[in-house]
């Protein structure tokens, strides 16, 4: 995982400050029903060069303390990281780590004064991303996702953020994704992903969620004139009915455990445009039957009938409008709440005109298959 930006190093800021002689131990993930929360929390509105570094003074921070965010990061990761608790704050570094559009992401870490070195990952929710995403759901998930070998291990809660177990990779670019050894493996993963078991509702939230970023778009006001004038372009109405019509062409695909299969699978193949929203990138039909044999046959690829190909084909490139749909709306929302310097705005109309220009050869693909089944 790369990173850039501002650092800190907390023996940089200690005056005179005691050599701690505490051994570092091996960051050590809880059982998913012993996470340890915290009551703490951070304001990250400040701007990041005039948070000043200071080192703590108590083991614990008291519940709902907003203080320096120096004071802050070093006191949270003492008290929720097992073997962290007795270090000296001189001993710990902080960077910020790149990448992240909704949740301001850093890297902790901790040395022993003998080149042993151990880090985690502190997650600052946005101001507001409970707007977006819902926190309950997302914790729940957390630890029985990296049980099973998804994502970082949940370490600890604060009332605004997680620490998770910092994972020493790098992000793939498009051209890694159509690389067909590594989209097998994704594909093969994503198969798995769908067989997780996860307690609670297995009921995907694609549409409620639609449909709430929708009503909490619609009511945006903005301060910059400029932002507002050009919100006031969009037509809500007809994206309520576009919404509308579109969940009529999905009621008959399949969904993998607490997602529908399809929509995972468009998004993923959306990220293929990268940052710079190229979505001349999207894999083409041979790319994408690929995808699908190692998805639904990991083990024998070779083996999948063409008329599963077929079927995960248009279900796939359906949900590609979902997709878009989706994104679009939680940029709004973004564009309103985030501080995160983000074009969140301009990501709107990039997914939205996207989905327009892509609206009817999909819903022609999807009316097309539809037709077949209903005459055999």
């Amino acid at each position: 995982m790369g990173s850039e930006g501002r650092s800190w190093s907390g023996a940089a800021a200690v005056e005179g400050g005691v050599e701690g002689e505490a051994a570092i131990a091996a960051v050590v993930a809880p059982a998913p029903g012993d996470v340890p929360a915290s009551g703490a929390s951070v304001d990250i509105a400040l701007p990041l060069p005039e948070m000043t570094p200071r080192i703590m003074r108590v083991p614990l921070i008291p519940p709902s303390l907003r203080i320096c965010f120096w004071d802050f990061v070093s006191g949270i990761c003492k008290e929720l990281v097992r073997g962290w608790s007795s270090l000296d704050s001189s001993r710990f570094s902080i960077e910020t780590v790149s990448g992240g559009i909704t949740n301001m992401l850093l890297k902790v870490s901790a040395e022993d004064g003998k080149g042993n070195k151990s880090s985690v990952t502190v997650r600052l929710y946005g101001p507001n991303t409970d707007l977006v995403i819902d926190r309950k759901r997302e914790l729940q998930a957390i630890p029985h996702l990296s049980a099973a070998g998804f994502g970082a291990q949940l370490l600890g809660t604060f009332e605004n953020g997680m620490v998770q177990s910092f994972i020493y990779a790098r992000t793939l670019t498009p051209s890694d994704m159509k690389e067909p050894r590594i989209a097998a493996e994704i594909a093969k993963e994503i198969r798995r992903f769908h067989q997780v078991d996860i307690p609670g509702s297995k009921e995907p939230q694609l549409w409620d969620d639609i449909f709430k970023f929708m009503k909490k778009a619609s009511i945006l006001e903005f301060e910059d004139k400029e932002k507002q004038k050009r919100y006031e372009t969009i037509s809500f109405r007809k994206i309520q009915d576009e919404v509308k019509e579109l969940k009529l062409y999905f009621i008959d695909f399949e969904y993998g455990s607490y997602s529908y299969r399809g929509y995972d699978i468009a998004n993923h193949f959306n990220e293929y445009a990268g940052y710079d929203c190229d979505y001349s990138l999207y894999p083409d039909k041979n790319s994408q039957y690929h995808f699908f044999r190692n998805y639904l046959q990991p083990d024998r690829p070779s083996e999948v009938q063409l008329q599963d190909l077929d079927a995960l084909y248009v279900e796939t490139n359906t949900y590609r409008l979902a997709s878009h749909i989706y994104w679009a709306l939680w940029a709004l929302i973004q564009a309103k709440v985030s501080p995160i310097d983000f074009d969140y705005l301009g990501y709107f109309f990039l997914r939205y005109d996207e989905y327009k220009k892509q609206r009817e050869s999909c819903l022609s693909l999807a009316e097309s298959s539809l037709s077949a089944l209903k005459n055999g």
